[in-house]
């Protein structure tokens, strides 16, 4: 000891000029110098401690246990932490023990050797680690989901999370650290709050919002969601605090409620809400008021006694008194309504006792049974109509079979005759094997060929009904000259014109221009110039007449053949109907019932007139603007 206070100027000198506590203690751990800051932090006097033992500034309970530790360090003699991975106590002189921490530093002099502690009151840094770990614990245990977000980092990632979060959300700690928490709205992220909590972190302001999320498995939960801003000296946010509350309850609550009331209101009912004491109507929803006339206002003024003029209040009284006392759970009775304008009507009247919170009232439902009333007579009515419309359902399933008849009949004479023709034609044409008969070979190979075009063009009439029915056909609206079809319809004509027969060209048509499908309109102008032909006589004329205006193009086609019977006109734009004048012509009876309905699917119209043994004329109007129809 002697040997160290000789060199104690330069000591005082070094140990002076740190904060920090220095003990300087011999191999007998005999405290052989310290500073100022020692003396103060453990309330000794200046040199008061010098020849001490060590043990005077260590707790008595951790005597034992320094002795060996103290041993061991001299055999290892190097630097180190006192007393490291454990808590480390001095004590004062008046007893009070404090957290410290020491560094202790081994060091030879004048061939001894002495161990320098530097030591430090880490007092204040315990309490605010207890304060802190106290603030974490109440952090975990709370039942709201807590996360703590990084505003400085790129996309403000979570760098804490509490465990009610994770039993919220079902994710885990590890899934949702260093994450921005959009995670968490999924692919529903266009929300009005959402967009409001993106702009309050923008602004490092504080807000709270009501969003849609959705747990680790999908289902969706409400989240009302508060953050704060943490900011530093400058007034810049660096974390939020985010509070999160699973309201899905209150939400469903809600819109259960929500659901309710908008039943009460859009009920085309009358439902009322009246005061059991009192009698004055609380609430009436829409359907009530509108049938009344009355508003709520209104009615909220009255009793049922005032729309009632067949009870008076005895008498309303006595009705009841089953539900008072408790003999019933809910009456039903008729009576009338008298409206705010004079008027009555008949109504069925459900009464039932109930109550909102420690209020007695009564929940009473009206219908309006005007109807009712009229039962007989609209059950004749009815009666009446439905047999009627049986009667006809009768008369359109026997007109469906005659028609299904028909139609059997015509596929079966339609196919079999052009059948019989290729069949005989095939047959003929392997007897003509001389090259001399090439011309006898070309007319039966016309024939079969004109004769399945002509079998080609029935199936196509169905597939066009077909479509027509199920709605597939989509229209294709273009510009095109109108001399380009009747050109090309003449020309197709031309091959099928019976002796002497002449097509007439229509006037004037070089320069017009129309707007229309092009395909429909070559297909309605064939199928009427065709019947021209088909029905009329050799020698005749077919004109086709062409004339415009501002607002429709019209057509004509007129030929001079066999007519139509004037009993069976209403009859010819039915399906599968043929006049019996045309039932030895061939032909299926579905053309013209498919120009109709292209035309009417188009904004046009087709119409005839027409006298039996003197002609027909077709007349066909077009609308010039015709808007585009994708599907019929």
């Amino acid at each position: 000891m002697q040997n160290f206070q000789e060199s104690g100027d330069m000591f005082n000198l070094l140990a002076e000029g740190v904060s920090e506590g220095i003990i300087v203690v011999n191999n007998k751990q005999e405290i052989v110098a310290t500073n100022s800051a020692t003396d103060e932090m453990f309330g000794y006097a200046k040199d008061e401690l010098l020849g001490k033992p060590l043990n005077t500034l260590i707790p008595s309970q951790y005597h034992h246990a320094h002795k060996g530790h103290f041993k061991s360090f001299l055999a290892q003699s190097g630097k180190r932490k006192m007393a490291e991975g454990r808590e480390l106590y001095g004590l004062r002189k008046n007893g009070d023990q404090f957290p410290i921490e020491a560094g202790l530093n081994p060091f030879p002099l004048f061939g001894n050797t002495y161990i320098m502690a530097l030591v430090m009151d880490i007092s204040s840094r315990k309490a605010i680690e207890e304060d802190l770990k106290l603030k974490s614990k109440a952090l975990s245990s709370a039942i709201n989901g807590i996360i703590i977000t990084d505003a400085l980092q790129d996309d403000n990632p979570v760098v804490y999370v509490n465990s009610a979060f994770e039993r919220l959300t079902g994710y885990s700690r590890e899934e949702i650290l260093n994450r921005n928490l959009r995670f968490l709205q999924s692919e529903d992220r266009d929300q009005k709050g959402v967009e409001e909590l993106r702009k309050a972190v923008a602004e490092g302001k504080s807000c709270e919002v009501e969003i849609r999320n959705y747990r680790k498995d999908g289902s969706l939960w409400w989240n009302k969601l508060s953050i704060t801003p943490l900011k530093d000296k400058k007034g810049r946010a660096t974390h939020f605090i985010g509070i999160q509350n699973d309201i899905t309850e209150r939400i469903e609550a809600d819109e259960e409620r929500n659901h309710w009331n908008k039943i009460f209101e859009e009920s085309v009912n009358e439902i009322y809400i009246l005061d059991a004491k009192t009698l004055h109507f609380m609430r009436a929803n829409q359907g009530a008021q509108n049938n009344l006339g009355y508003s709520l206002k209104e009615l909220q003024k009255l009793t049922p006694l005032d729309l009632k003029p067949e009870y008076d209040e005895a008498s309303f009284k006595d009705l009841l008194s089953p539900l008072y006392t408790g003999k019933e759970e809910k009456i039903s009775f008729e009576t009338i309504h008298l409206r705010k304008d004079g008027s009555t009507y008949p109504i069925e009247v459900h009464f039932q006792l109930s109550s909102i919170g420690n209020k007695r009232v009564i929940i009473s439902i009206i219908l309006d049974i005007t109807d009712r009333k009229d039962y007989m007579e609209k059950l004749e009515r009815t009666v009446a109509e439905r047999t009627k419309q049986l009667r006809q359902a009768l008369e359109k399933e026997k007109e469906l079979n005659e028609l299904k008849t028909r139609f059997l009949s015509l596929v079966s004479h339609e196919f079999k005759t052009p059948l019989s023709s290729i069949l005989t034609s095939t047959t003929l044409l392997s007897k003509y094997t001389e090259g001399e008969q090439q011309s006898k070979r070309d007319k039966h190979i016309s024939t079969i060929r004109n004769k399945i075009k002509y079998l080609d063009n029935i199936l196509n009439d169905f597939l066009s009904i077909e479509r027509l029915e199920s709605g597939k056909v989509k229209y294709k609206l273009e510009e095109f000259p109108l001399s380009k079809i009747v050109n090309q319809v003449i020309y197709d004509a031309n091959l099928l014109l019976k002796s002497g027969q002449t097509i007439n060209y229509p006037e004037d048509i070089d320069d017009l221009v129309i707007t229309f499908d092009e395909k429909i309109f070559e297909l309605i102008l064939s199928n009427l110039v065709h019947n021209a032909i088909k029905y009329s006589p050799e020698n005749t004329e077919i004109d086709i007449q062409v004339t415009e205006n501002k607002r429709e193009l019209e057509f004509k086609v007129c030929d001079k053949g066999i007519g139509i019977p004037k009993e069976e006109q209403k009859f010819i734009f039915n399906r599968y109907f043929r006049a019996n004048n045309a039932l030895l012509n061939q032909g299926t009876g579905i053309g013209l019932n498919i120009v109709k309905q292209h035309l009417e699917n188009l904004g046009g119209n087709i119409s005839f007139v027409s006298e039996e043994n003197k002609g027909t004329t077709f007349t066909v109007e077009i609308p010039i603007a015709v808007q585009e129809k994708v599907n019929t």
